[in-house]
């Protein structure tokens, strides 16, 4: 039984429900490691005020292309309840009509990310060779934009079409050819922050093309299938309300990032937003976890909800929350292990620099205790397409808690606040998940196993 295929239909216990979203887990986690690459290469052979000056920049090409995360799981939720519902026919328009929706939306924001590098990195704060360095690698960053989008919305949709093995294939494709690129153009041909931009580019090509050939194969056993798209308004609108709460996610991360930066230029200057970058680059990893099982699991649940299965509903719940409590407690203990060796992975020719990144990552990481029920809690929502309620969860956590605790602990607190606010403005928005995985039982019935 156990290697039998796994289908959305079945029935999951604790075995099956680990395999299914174990690629999916892992699709995040090597995406985060070849992120890292990048980070490291940077840091190491161009400097750290290159490696600054990358981080300072990457919140805008990342905010900009955040679209591709609001079609992805917006238009994977609806896929998903589609095929749950026994039309494929419509599910393959629909799939049709996200991708190649997303593809146009790359290439117009693309153009437009373009224009906006420098006057954005300006106003982030950056001066001198940080400013160059910042818009020599985000204008290239920039025109990668349609891949990169088409790439983040194939992680959502191979676990819908029961491929999560096969999206995993591709992550590591694209995450070897970036990582050896890395090391060749910025290590061995000293090709600075544009050797880092280009392989970056070339790696999301990787991951956001080649799968179009697979699913535009109509003889690929693949739940869903490329062709021609129809234009479905309503269906595009609630795909983006649906996927609104993903969207905010990365729009608020990004927004935070900035703010990050501002506070941190302001009370440590250019080793405050290295020690930053460093700290983001390692929580990727932390994060991937929960986000990865929320992604893989997040089809299941949509499925079942069109299948109008409650009993396996509540399955999914109750045996997900067990799993991320779990989750929390280990990955927090062991981002404790982790920390000096990290730091000085990437900082370690500097010791004032490797001092302040090791302490404030202690600091920060007591939020992954908490972080893996409100990722959890707002995928859950929109894959029973309820994209308000995950929007609220989102836009709490990510942007309205961490903006307020972001202005007001530094106050108090100094820089300690800085690094504080991510685990208070979780603290507040888990209050929030807590509530809505009450009241919204009474619309779902996930928390009963029949109904």
């Amino acid at each position: 039984m156990s290697k039998q295929k796994i289908q959305l239909s079945d029935h999951f216990d604790y075995s099956r429900l680990l395999r299914f979203v174990l690629p999916c887990v892992g699709t995040m986690l090597f995406t985060s490691i070849y992120g890292i690459v990048d980070g490291l290469c940077v840091s190491n052979f161009v400097g750290k005020t290159a490696f600054a000056a990358v981080n300072l920049i990457m919140p805008v090409p990342m905010l900009v292309g955040s679209v591709g995360f609001m079609l992805g799981t917006g238009g994977s939720a609806i896929v998903g309840i589609t095929l749950g519902e026994g039309d494929r026919e419509k599910a393959d328009r629909y799939f049709s009509l996200f991708v190649w929706t997303g593809l146009l939306a790359g290439i117009v924001l693309s153009a437009v990310g373009v224009l906006i590098v420098r006057p954005a990195a300006a106003l982030l704060g950056a001066e001198g060779e940080m400013l160059d360095y910042a818009v020599r690698y985000g204008r290239l960053l920039m025109l990668s934009l349609p891949f990169f989008i088409l790439q983040n919305m194939f992680q959502s949709f191979f676990v819908t079409a029961e491929k999560p093995h096969l999206g995993f294939a591709f992550t590591v494709a694209a995450g070897v050819t970036n990582m050896v690129l890395d090391v060749v153009l910025v290590g061995m041909l000293h090709g600075g922050v544009e050797g880092a931009a280009i392989a970056t580019f070339i790696s999301q090509a990787v991951g956001g093309v080649l799968p179009v050939f697979y699913f535009l194969n109509k003889r690929s056993t693949s739940s869903i299938h490329l062709g021609r798209a129809q234009w479905n308004g309503g269906v595009i609108r609630s795909a983006c309300i649906n996927g609104s709460s993903e969207l905010m996610t990365n729009l608020s991360m990004s927004l935070v990032n900035i703010l990050y930066n501002y506070q941190l230029l302001r009370f440590a200057g250019e080793n405050g937003v290295a020690a930053y970058g460093v700290i983001m680059y390692a929580a990727f990893l932390f994060v991937a976890v929960f986000v990865g099982y929320a992604v893989g699991s997040a089809p299941i649940v949509s499925y079942h909800y069109g299948a109008r299965s409650h009993a396996e509903l509540n399955n999914l719940y109750s045996k997900s929350l067990r799993l991320i409590g779990v989750i929390a407690v280990v990955m927090t203990a062991l981002s404790m292990l982790v920390i000096p060796y990290v730091a000085r992975i990437f900082v370690g020719y500097d010791a004032e620099l490797l001092a302040l990144t090791s302490h404030a990552f202690r600091v920060y990481a007591l939020n992954f205790f908490l972080m893996g029920f409100n990722v959890y809690g707002s995928s859950f929502f929109t894959a029973l397409g309820d994209g308000v309620t995950s929007a609220l969860i989102s836009f709490l956590r990510t942007l309205l808690f961490q903006l307020l605790a972001l202005i007001f602990l530094p106050m108090v607190l100094g820089i300690e606040g800085v690094w504080l606010a991510v685990t208070a403005a979780e603290a507040g928005a888990l209050c929030v998940t807590v509530l809505m995985f009450i009241t919204k039982d009474n619309v779902f019935h996930y928390r009963k196993a029949s109904c």
